[in-house]
């Protein structure tokens, strides 16, 4: 589908290092790392989002723990948006990119879930586009009160209701 974009959002290095690295975090790196590779055969654009943390934050700006993960590096083709919120089109290129490109659904993938996840599938929906939320490629940590997974399970049931069509990774075309 010419008229879609895979949306990989906060793969940060620092997102994945000990001692504290996100929930299920081999497992969530190659699925994306899958779904790109996917995406590439299929010719569909992919555009990264990388989030401009502040200081002493594991996505510090310009620091190591900043850089997007290797095992996903952005091909020389693709689009990285900086953001400084947990809506990827505030404030960024990001809504300017894909009608430039005439994208119209996006595929989401990414961190952090109650988040960055939760709040760009709002805006996007809002906007118009078609998401479809991979709903076991996205990830968060434990919070005081619940468990990762019970976070981004929450967060499939509430997105999927109204915001985003939920698909496993194995259902996702291109």
């Amino acid at each position: 589908m010419s008229n879609t974009a895979l949306l990989i959002i906060d793969m940060h290095v620092g997102n994945f290092s000990e001692p504290n690295p996100v929930y299920n975090a081999n497992e969530l790196l190659g699925k994306v790392k899958s779904l790109i590779r996917r995406a590439r055969s299929a010719q569909t654009p992919i555009i990264y989002v990388q989030n401009n943390g502040s200081t002493g934050d594991p996505d510090e700006y310009s620091t190591p723990g900043w850089e997007i993960h290797p095992t996903i590096q952005p091909a020389e083709e693709d689009v990285v948006t900086q953001k400084q919120t947990p809506d990827a089109f505030h404030e960024t290129n990001l809504h300017h990119e894909l009608k430039s490109r005439e994208i119209k659904r996006l595929i989401i993938v990414g961190l952090q879930t109650e988040y960055c996840i939760d709040t760009t599938c709002r805006r996007a929906f809002t906007l118009g586009y078609e998401v479809t939320l991979v709903k076991d490629a996205h990830s968060t940590w434990d919070s005081s009160t619940f468990t990762a997974q019970q976070i981004i399970e929450h967060h499939n049931n509430v997105l999927g209701g109204w915001f985003a069509t939920l698909k496993d990774k194995r259902e996702i075309k291109f």
